[in-house]
Formats: structure tokens, C-alpha cells, sequence
């Protein structure tokens, strides 16, 4: 069978020697270019089946490229307090679920909530790494799975929800920005990683509940 490989980091897909690769010059996550441009996706899509007519294996550059300037602040208001008891982190998560259940809707379940926890269950998730935050050790505050693997379902969650609230097709990493930088969710994150790195938790548990960038490694 006859196949053409799409990859973002072209040293990568020359590293594993596809018999026919494209390099696309494309944020991750966005394999074939910009959200809702169907006629530039078509051109990507256009050259990688132009390129099943070689018999020789290598990798050709797609000619477009899409950059994220790391700039953008997505326009994404956040609904206001409703639970004055509940910690803000927790009731603003259960605000935006009808935003989320929205974007399921429209988008499909492409990055949300499922693969560790529920949409349902994002609340107490949040409330145990509030706990940590707090000062509880990790393995007693009730993170229901893997510590990475959680943080990655509220991320989607969030982001996802996102994408019912803004007012134009963000950037490639404008969501993650906002969800780190602008939401309690956030604050509560960045707080229980810096929290397991102080008490000395193995890093690959606590390094990647926010993105590398997020704090000094």
C-alpha cells in the first residue's frame, strides 16, 4: 500500500525514513494547516497525493508555512461566580460546562475530557490537585489516575470549552495560554506543580502538569 507521512519537525521524519514524507511547517497538533481554511488544507492534501506518483523514498517541504508568534490572547471570557462556597477554581469549572458540552457538539471530542477522567468527574480532579496546592501530599490528595495524564484531561477541558467561547479560530496554542495564564484552573496547577517540586516528587510527575514552559525546570 502506498502511503505519504505528515510531520511537523522535519528531522524527525528523516530520522524514520518514511517511503514518501511531507514536512509541513505547521504548529503540532495541526497536521494539515489551518483550522477552518478547507481551500488551504486541500493544498496540503493536493501535494501529499501529487507526491504517490514517485518511486523513490525521501521527504519533499510543503511551501506554506503557519507560525505561531506565541502572542495571541484568546478572547475567551469566563463565566462569573455562582457557588460562593466552592473553591473558584471548582465553580468555574462547572460554569463553562455547558460551553464544553457545546463544542463536543460541534466539534466532536477531538482534545476533552475522557482519557483519565470524565467531564463530570474534572470538579473533584481539581480539587485534588487543589489539595496538593494546599500541602497535602500527592499520593494522599485523590488524584484519580496518573498526575499527567489528569492534568491533560482538564487542560482538554478547558480548552476545549474555549472554543465555544471565543470569537475567532485561535491560534495553535493561544487555548493552552489562556488555560495556564488567565483561568483559576490554572492558578490551581501551576500551584500543585510547584508544590511536588518543592517536596522533591520525581519530576516526570510533576513537570508536565502544565506546559514546559510554565515554570523553571
Amino acid at each position: 500500500m502506498a502511503t505519504v507521512a505528515f510531520g511537523s519537525i522535519r528531522q524527525h521524519m528523516i530520522g524514520t525514513a518514511p517511503p514518501r514524507g511531507l514536512a509541513c511547517d505547521f504548529p503540532l497538533g495541526r497536521p494539515i494547516g489551518k483550522p477552518n481554511d478547507p481551500a488551504f488544507q486541500h493544498r496540503v492534501l493536493a501535494h501529499a497525493l501529487s507526491m504517490l506518483k514517485r518511486t523513490a523514498p525521501g521527504v519533499e517541504d510543503f511551501a506554506e508555512s503557519v507560525t505561531d508568534q506565541e502572542t495571541e490572547a484568546l478572547a475567551c471570557p469566563l463565566p462569573p461566580r455562582h457557588d460562593p462556597d466552592a473553591h473558584p477554581a471548582v465553580d468555574e469549572a462547572r460554569g463553562l460546562r455547558a460551553a464544553y458540552e457545546r463544542a463536543i457538539t460541534q466539534y466532536g471530542n477531538r482534545v476533552g475530557a475522557g482519557r483519565a477522567v470524565s467531564a463530570d468527574d474534572i470538579p473533584s480532579a481539581l480539587e485534588a490537585f487543589i489539595r496538593i496546592g494546599q500541602g497535602t501530599p500527592w499520593k494522599e490528595a485523590g488524584i484519580p489516575g496518573v498526575p499527567a495524564r489528569v492534568a491533560h484531561d482538564i487542560r482538554g477541558y478547558y480548552e476545549t470549552a474555549a472554543l465555544a467561547l471565543a470569537d475567532h479560530t485561535p491560534a495553535a496554542w493561544a487555548g493552552l495560554r489562556w488555560f495556564r495564564d488567565s483561568t483559576q484552573a490554572g492558578k490551581v496547577m501551576r500551584a500543585a506543580q510547584q508544590a511536588m517540586k518543592d517536596a522533591e516528587v520525581r519530576r516526570d510527575l510533576w513537570f508536565f502538569l502544565l506546559p514546559m514552559d510554565s515554570m523553571q525546570s
